[in-house]
């Protein structure tokens, strides 16, 4: 979930995010690991970014189960490629779906997972981060858009389901639990 610099300052922590599946995270994942080689891409979009768990993992997965189990699937649409001015990372905006994940993020972020980041949050799909030199971040974009640009797959996707993850060592996240969204009603009819 995260690369090089940025990856040890969450060890031991969580986040819950939506994973894009292929071959939009395919693509994506090609231009990240591109961009910023010593990266381990796993393309998704964050609901709760990385922050410290104040209980219990079973409890905490359980109150997650909770209260997304009445939150409907919805639909995120991608965006232009964009950069962030205070931290350089470079993302793909959305089009769709924005509000879906404030609404989501404002409903979780409470309890035990109640945390306040170091930046507003802002949803969004990471291409790439910790770019070093700094002064490369033009650079890096300015190829993000043209390849994003040449992309014929979709940009769009659904979000079904949210995952539960664990930063365990530098640069590695676990999967703790899959927590679905609400069954729409009649489904399975």
């Amino acid at each position: 979930m995260s690369c090089p610099a940025g990856g040890g300052r969450t060890l031991s922590q969580f986040a819950l995010v939506s994973y894009l599946p292929d071959p939009l995270a395919r693509f994506l994942d090609r231009l990240r690991l591109e961009l910023t080689p010593d990266c381990n891409p796993r393309a998704h979009v964050t609901i709760l970014p990385p922050r410290p768990l104040n209980g219990e993992i079973k409890v905490t997965i359980q109150e997650l189960s909770e209260e997304t189990r009445l939150f409907p699937p919805f639909e995120i649409v991608l965006g232009d490629i964009r950069v962030f001015p205070v931290s350089n990372v470079i993302y793909v905006s959305l089009l769709k779906g924005e509000n879906e994940l404030h609404a989501l993020h404002e409903n979780l972020n409470a309890g035990q997972l109640e945390y306040d980041g170091p930046f507003p949050y802002h949803p969004h799909i990471t291409i790439a981060q910790d770019i070093c030199p700094p002064d490369r971040v033009d650079e890096l974009a300015a190829r993000a858009r043209e390849k994003w640009a040449a992309y014929d797959g979709p940009r769009n996707f659904m979000v079904e389901k949210l995952s539960f993850v664990q930063n365990v060592a530098p640069h590695a996240w676990v999967d703790v639990a899959q927590i679905p969204l609400a069954v729409p009603v009649g489904a399975g009819c």
